[in-house]
């Protein structure tokens, strides 16, 4: 296989703009050499691959499937679009629609949203499969059927998600048994224990969620993945963000000590730490760094602007609509934090809109985080690649800096093409109208400028 004509922009040891000529043999670069090719032709870019770090499995597509099919095995979900667009409304909605849920519409859900998602260059990701007192084990069961069908293309990881309570409400027992049980019985196909203790009616039970997930994941050898401090309230004693009692609980536990060292944790949304004052950030900080523990956060930008700060009876101003997203790239720079942007819905009434592509969610943070310098560019476009696989424990092979080589194994890279024109219709003599097409030349032009979909594709 030969590649011509390319620039590698994460090649350290050559300009970011050097073209080379590739000839891989068995997904290793056999040889690498200054392309030959003429100037003016468009050059093409191979970057590491894409990663959904946090993403839904059995949700995608819930409100825009729109199931052509006339059969029992693929539910109407119509009735469930969102009229006030509030968070009680996506949960008590998508809890109606998991009573629908049949095997067909969970594969076909599943399995539309993987194949998107290799289209838009992702090769792994963090697949979370909801057990509780509906569900039953159907969405598990179906998760591990798509992970085998697609794992010639993607490395999925599962994981075991316990969106509602554990340990309060009526069903936290049952829901605790379920997934106690689920835990055991399909221990191979299962990589990640994930809870959601801000869902509990008592910080006493959500302290409890937390205790309980992590010794859970100690003993079956799972990564940690909690859904954490899911709102914008002001911190005092009682709402003190969950996130510094998940630090105390791990060290409780001596995680570090009783851990396998490739076990990561994964605190994803964190919204709450958006209104803690820069001391207490700094603070935060410092602890999880001089801990040790392996602690990445998951931003989830089109999510939590969705849901977070949107204006209450009280409010003075509908204008003031905070953010309400962790500010990523501030984390990663400023605060010294390993950090990451997933994508965790698409299509259901916690994120009705958007394709789930990574690549253009690292887009829009350019103005989220008001993030428009070049270095901004590679930390976004990283945030999406390989520090989102570093969070989820995932082995590295190719970083911001990591060179192309005769020997090295490149297979599962991302390639982007340019096209040279555009063309469009001429004037009534028939006539048509062609331009030079502009070309993404770097990591910048990539993040500024999203290439479409049919112009990407993974080295196989």
């Amino acid at each position: 296989m030969h590649i011509d004509n390319v620039i590698i922009p994460c090649q350290k040891s050559a300009a970011d703009t050097s073209r080379w000529d590739i000839h891989i043999q068995d997904g290793k670069v056999n040889q690498i050499r200054p392309s030959e090719r003429p100037a003016s032709e468009p050059p093409k870019l191979l970057l590491p691959p894409l990663c959904h770090p946090h993403i839904h499995l059995d949700k995608p597509f819930i409100l825009t499937c729109n199931h052509n099919l006339t059969s029992d095995a693929y539910p109407d979900y119509s009735d469930l679009i969102p009229e006030t667009g509030s968070f009680a409304e996506a949960l008590s909605n998508t809890s109606r629609a998991k009573e629908r849920y049949t095997e067909h519409d969970l594969y076909l859900r599943g399995s539309q949203l993987l194949a998107t998602s290799y289209k838009q260059g992702v090769t792994s990701l963090r697949a979370f499969v909801e057990i509780d007192h509906v569900t039953g084990s159907l969405p598990l069961t179906v998760g591990i059927r798509l992970r085998s069908d697609f794992s010639y293309l993607l490395e999925i990881q599962l994981c075991a998600f316990a969106q509602d309570p554990l340990f309060s409400t009526a069903h936290g027992e049952t829901n605790r048994a379920i997934l106690t049980a689920l835990l055991k019985d399909h221990a191979p196909s299962l990589h990640v224990l994930g809870t959601t203790p801000y869902v509990e009616e008592s910080r006493e039970a959500s302290l409890q969620n937390i205790d309980w997930a992590i010794t859970t994941a100690l003993r079956h050898n799972l990564h940690l993945d909690f859904h954490l401090d899911y709102d914008l309230a002001p911190p005092s004693p009682l709402t003190q963000p969950l996130t510094f009692s998940v630090i105390e609980l791990l060290q409780k536990h001596d995680w570090l000590g009783q851990a396998d060292r490739s076990k990561t944790i994964v605190l994803g949304h964190c919204t709450q730490l958006t209104v803690l004052s820069n001391p207490d950030l700094r603070q935060l900080a410092e602890t999880i760094i001089q801990s040790g523990l392996p602690i990445h956060f998951v931003g989830l930008p089109t999510s939590d602007m969705f849901m977070m700060g949107r204006p209450g009876p009280s409010t003075a101003s509908a204008q003031v609509r905070p953010r309400g997203t962790l500010h990523v790239p501030s984390m990663i720079k400023d605060l010294g934090l390993s950090a990451c942007i997933g994508v965790n819905n698409v299509g259901n009434a916690f994120t009705p809109f958007g394709s789930g592509d990574p690549l253009q969610m690292a887009s829009y943070g350019v103005g989220i985080y008001q993030a428009g310098t070049v270095s901004d560019a590679t930390t976004l476009y990283g945030c999406v690649s390989w520090l989102a696989r570093r969070a989820i424990g995932i082995e590295e092979r190719d970083g911001e800096h990591s060179d192309i080589v005769e020997g090295k194994f490149i297979q599962g890279m991302l390639l982007l093409k340019n096209e040279g024109h555009i063309e469009l219709p001429g004037a009534a003599d028939g006539s048509k109208l062609i331009l030079p097409a502009r070309q993404r030349k770097s990591v910048k032009d990539v993040i500024w400028d999203p290439p479409g979909v049919e112009l990407r594709s993974i080295l196989r």
